[in-house]
């Protein structure tokens, strides 16, 4: 019998699986970004002023085991 797989609920929960997953396995992970912005408040609220980070390139994310990465 199989067992479904758990629903997720959001995507934070979706990325920390897939890191899960990975680490250990020596993956790499590649964001590419064309143009993005990310506005960064200042402090909780709608009205905080914002910082706005311009994101255009490659993130690239290696995991490794910790017992291998020595």
């Amino acid at each position: 019998m199989t067992t479904p797989a758990p629903e997720v609920h959001d995507i934070s929960e979706t990325g920390k699986e897939l890191w899960d997953y990975l680490t250990g396995k020596e993956a790499a992970i590649s964001y590419t970004f064309s143009d993005m912005e990310v506005q960064v408040p200042r402090r909780t609220g709608d009205d905080s002023p914002r910082a706005t980070w311009k994101i255009n390139g490659t993130v690239q994310i290696t995991t490794a085991d910790r017992d291998t990465a020595r």
